[in-house]
């Protein structure tokens, strides 16, 4: 347990220290570091004074709000992807950023049983949610998705491994049937 507080205690500190630094100025770091190393003198006293039993909070690099990152202010919508019977698949290649939160809508018009398979992609990425008419499907991986019929799949994820990523029409080797996306 002690380990633990001490863990925690360390880690706000850390935050703290970065959060200091990434707000000062070149000219205010040299003068930051010369007020820190003389505050800080030694540790023989034995302070035990109530000024620290506040609470503690840590900053963050980026500033999300309250709900983080996905947040549907955060939700950046996608231009959708085709499945119809000799169509492309994608108008053009995407190009995400790592840590970004984006929606993609999947039509398929019936024409054909067409799926989209991309184990690859499916693991650079990690899916908050797909929805198929209104039922909210919290998946836990994904290699797929197949179209019998004509609907809509809702997909919204976080991009996470950079890399270039593809979802394609299984069997097809052309290359407006896959859709490219680039996480940087």
């Amino acid at each position: 347990m002690i380990r633990y507080i001490m863990l925690m205690a360390f880690m706000a500190g850390a935050a703290t220290a970065q959060q200091a630094i990434a707000e000062s100025t070149d000219d205010d770091m040299a003068a930051t570091a010369v007020e820190a190393s003389q505050e800080d003198d030694d540790d023989d006293d034995d302070d035990e004074g109530g000024e620290d039993a506040g609470v503690h909070e840590a900053g963050a690099k980026f500033d999300y709000g309250f709900p983080g990152v996905l947040a549907r202010d955060n939700r950046t919508q996608l231009a959708p992807l085709t499945l119809a019977a000799g169509q492309p698949v994608a108008t053009a290649e995407y190009s995400l950023k790592s840590g970004g939160y984006y929606r993609l809508d999947i039509n398929a018009d019936g024409s054909q049983e067409l799926a989209l398979s991309g184990g690859d992609f499916f693991r650079a990425i990690w899916v908050n949610e797909i929805v198929i008419e209104d039922i909210e499907i919290r998946p836990m991986g994904v290699h797929s998705l197949e179209f019998d019929d004509a609907g809509t799949a809702t997909m919204s994820f976080v991009a996470v491994v950079p890399g270039r990523y593809t979802l394609s029409i299984p069997g097809s080797s052309g290359e407006t049937q896959q859709a490219v996306f680039n996480i940087r």
